[in-house]
């Protein structure tokens, strides 16, 4: 049957329409394009009484064609300084990690991706990521640890987090006014 819609065509569709009738506070969801239901721009506030607040962060949200059994992936188009944001901007939070035992022995199995999650509750976790960054394995090394040379630079994120807080901040502050200048 050529052209029937897959269940995860129609499981984002729904999604979708719930967020467009149910809206929630933080962020907002739409399609890229009209025509592709996997792929979905969402744009994040930063949460208040954070460092982000005031923040505009734009993402996009890509899904694999056997979601709900496999996770998106995230990634930000607007800078975003943060402990568990690649440099290119991919996000790095347990519940996108695919399904199963962690491999190298970090997560548990129940921390990582499951078919229950839904648009809402992966933004949900980024906004919380936002506001409680994860130190203990972070993606942006350099945004957590200093720069310490060109060949371990990833590991000045790291310290920036925990060590160079102020630096932090700054170069969080940077996103943040960069994010507002793009309304």
């Amino acid at each position: 049957m050529a052209g029937t819609p897959s269940q995860a065509s129609l499981l984002l569709q729904k999604q979708l329409k719930d967020l467009a009738k149910n809206p929630v506070d933080g962020f907002s969801a739409g399609l890229v394009d009209d025509s592709n239901v996997f792929e979905w721009q969402v744009t994040i506030i930063g949460p208040p009484d954070t460092l982000y607040d005031g923040g505009y962060f734009n993402a996009i949200m890509t899904f694999p064609q056997n979601y709900p059994n496999s996770p998106p992936s995230v990634r930000f188009t607007s800078g975003m300084w943060h402990p568990n944001v690649y440099p290119d901007g991919r996000v790095c939070i347990s519940i996108l990690h695919p399904p199963g035992e962690d491999p190298s022995g970090y997560e548990l199995a129940s921390e990582r991706w499951t078919p229950v999650h839904t648009v809402e509750s992966i933004v949900l976790s980024i906004i919380s990521m936002l506001s409680s960054p994860n130190d203990e394995s972070p993606a942006n090394i350099e945004a957590a640890m200093p720069l310490v040379s060109e060949v371990i630079h990833d590991f000045a994120l790291q310290k920036d987090w925990r060590e160079k807080r102020d630096e932090f901040k700054k170069k969080v502050r940077q996103c943040v006014r960069r994010s507002q200048e793009m309304l």
